[in-house]
């Protein structure tokens, strides 16, 4: 259904008009790939190549040919739960375990190129206790029982990722089992093991020292590698102790740091040692709750040189930091609970008191006029220094579903949507309008918002309303679902990567850099910015990753919306700036399965159990 005004009816018959002419029938697919056994899952990887989960194994498919990129049946069926995604790197690992938990089968590939980088049985390991993907190093460090001659030995090995070639190989003493993630430096590797701590040269193999600190689950050091922590879990991982060692093997804390609840963010600083932890006390009741406490995020700034608390009093959060940046002059949080506040190194709040807002940050960035907040009841600009409101009072609105913005940069102002109001907000004066009330059809609201060159574009699953720069409706289109389920069958999502086996070590190392407040951006900046961080990495396939990455968006100016076609459910390719259909792709089916790659501009479809079509979007 379109609606026009009276401005712009003639406008609206002469694209309604083109629509049908331009419209185009695509049921044959641009590429077909039958994937040898039936489909259980569908990944499309940060990288773009889609991976996908069969009861043969796995297979990846990169469009530009019929051909799969690869197949990897070496293990059989593999389920969800064995594949873990490494973050901003082009690796999926396969794991699968035998008797007694043991990890008997492990496998990394490349993605992006398909090569098979490593395998447990062609590289002689029996079992496997730990397997890393080291990032930005480009190494795999693995250890566990390998074929050493006549026998079996403990043993760790290094790989190079950039084609799989094995580096370094040392057999270990005794019987001690690496038992936590390795941290690989420029002069050795560190080994946390069931009885120890221990540092090994990789060119010799020789113990250059080791410590008498056990259970060891992951390490973290500073850019230079002239401080070493090491983060244990103790009461079933609920709560860490933190231990600090010289580059030496020397413990230099009397006594460890301990730590109410895990450890979710750790940032070494000139300052101090900056910590959040969660403590999760929801499966306890009675006494033992009341003696736990609540259930919420705990911030701590420690002193590098022996391990004791700078801040007399941490700040309270009364919920969990869902943002964290380091600014230059102190630590800028926020809850999701709702509210923000800014503490200095030395503990004393920068902030005239701390900041109520709604709940759901879901943005916090960088303006001309201060920090932009924007929540899922509320938005504002705050003085970074102060605390102090720019804007006369927030912008409040019911508690959304789904909230957009976006900067208008011609006028200078901040566009938010929430439930049917688009709000203005003046980034000078920061006096705020209701610039539009957008009715959409189909029981939605609008979820997004983006200025484009001839006005705002509000769009949701089903609808999409173009706005003039007054918040006059130019044109509106509504395509109607085929119907819930078909709809909640879509795997809609250019980032959509699905591991719940990704370890919270290889997140932490991935994300160094997210600590950092970002400007209020474009999403394409965002994107680059993202890449960005990869960049530190070398490799060919991690290039080609951020080609992608830094790369202008193939469907920038188009939407995807599944609804019903004359000749049954399918895809319209819809034009931004214009709301005219420029494809429709008939898929053909009631409760279709698909995924379109935004960036990369191809729409996957599983047509049937073993068979997926990919379309070009781009024509």
């Amino acid at each position: 259904m379109k609606t026009l005004s009276k401005h712009w009816m003639a406008v609206g018959l002469s694209l309604i008009a083109m629509s049908f002419v331009w419209a185009q029938r695509a049921e044959q697919p641009d590429y077909r790939y039958d994937v040898g056994g039936k489909i259980n899952e569908m990944t499309l990887t940060e990288g773009g190549t889609m991976v996908i989960a069969t009861n043969d194994g796995l297979v990846g498919i990169k469009p530009g040919s019929n051909e799969l990129l690869f197949n990897f049946t070496d293990y059989g069926r593999v389920k969800p739960e064995e594949l873990q995604f490494i973050p901003w790197a082009p690796y999926v690992v396969v794991g699968q375990t035998g008797f007694g938990a043991l990890i008997t089968k492990k496998a990394v590939i490349d993605y992006m190129s398909g090569k098979k980088l490593f395998s447990t049985e062609e590289n002689g390991w029996k079992y496997i206790y730990t397997c890393d993907v080291m990032m930005p190093q480009n190494k795999l460090v693995v250890s566990g029982q390998r074929k050493a001659k006549d026998k079996y030995a403990l043993a760790v090995a290094v790989y190079n990722l950039d084609g799989g070639q094995q580096e370094n190989y040392i057999e270990l003493k005794g019987s001690e089992t690496v038992t936590g993630r390795p941290l690989l430096l420029k002069d050795g590797l560190i080994l946390p093991t069931a009885k120890n701590l221990k540092k090994i040269d990789l060119n010799s193999g020789s113990i250059l020292w080791d410590i008498k600190v056990d259970d060891i689950s992951r390490m973290v050091t500073n850019a230079e590698e002239t401080e070493i922590y090491g983060l244990e879990g103790v009461n079933g991982g609920k709560n860490t102790k933190i231990h600090k060692i010289d580059v030496n093997g020397k413990l230099l804390w009397a006594d460890p740091y301990k730590v109410k609840g895990r450890v979710v963010n750790f940032e070494i600083l000139p300052e101090g040692l900056a910590i959040v932890s969660n403590v999760d006390n929801s499966g306890k009741s009675g006494v033992m709750k009341l003696a736990s406490g609540r259930s919420e995020s705990k911030i701590a700034f420690l002193a590098a040189e022996d391990g004791n608390d700078l801040w007399e009093k941490a700040p309270k959060t009364k919920g969990f930091v869902q943002h964290f940046y380091i600014m230059e002059d102190g630590i800028l949080f926020g809850i999701y609970e709702g509210g923000i506040n800014k503490i200095s190194f030395d503990g004393k709040t920068l902030f005239k008191k701390p900041l109520k807002t709604g709940e759901n940050i879901l943005t916090m960035a960088h303006t001309p006029q201060g920090l932009i907040y924007i929540t899922s009841e509320d938005a504002n600009i705050v003085d970074l220094q102060t605390g102090d409101q720019v804007w006369a009072k927030p912008l409040k609105y019911k508690r959304a579903d789904g909230v957009g913005s976006d900067y208008d940069e011609k006028n200078n102002r901040y566009l938010i949507s929430a439930d049917e109001d688009l709000f203005a907000v003046d980034a000078n004066s920061g006096e705020v309008s209701n610039l539009a009330e957008s009715k959409f059809e189909g029981g939605e609201d609008p979820s997004g918002v983006e200025v484009r060159d001839g006005g705002i574009l509000l769009t949701s699953s089903q609808n999409m309303m173009m706005l003039g720069w007054e918040g006059e409706t130019n044109w509106h289109e509504y395509h109607r679902a085929p119907g819930k389920s078909a709809f909640g069958a879509a795997l809609m999502g250019v980032l959509a990567v699905a591991s719940a086996a990704t370890s919270m070590a290889a997140y932490a190392e991935a994300n160094q850099y997210r600590n950092r407040l970002g400007d209020y951006t474009s999403r394409g900046e965002a994107y680059a910015n993202f890449g960005d961080a990869m960049a530190v990495a070398t490799g060919a396939s991690i290039a080609e990753m951020l080609k992608r990455f830094k790369a202008t968006a193939a469907t920038e100016n188009h939407r995807f919306v599944l609804t019903k076609l004359e000749d049954g459910v399918g895809l319209v390719k819809v034009h931004k700036d214009t709301g005219a259909i420029e494809k429709e792709i008939v898929l053909k089916d009631k409760k279709p399965e698909y995924e379109v790659d935004e960036r990369g501009g191809i729409l996957y479809y599983k047509a049937d159990s073993d068979t997926v079509f990919a379309y070009d979007l781009k024509k």
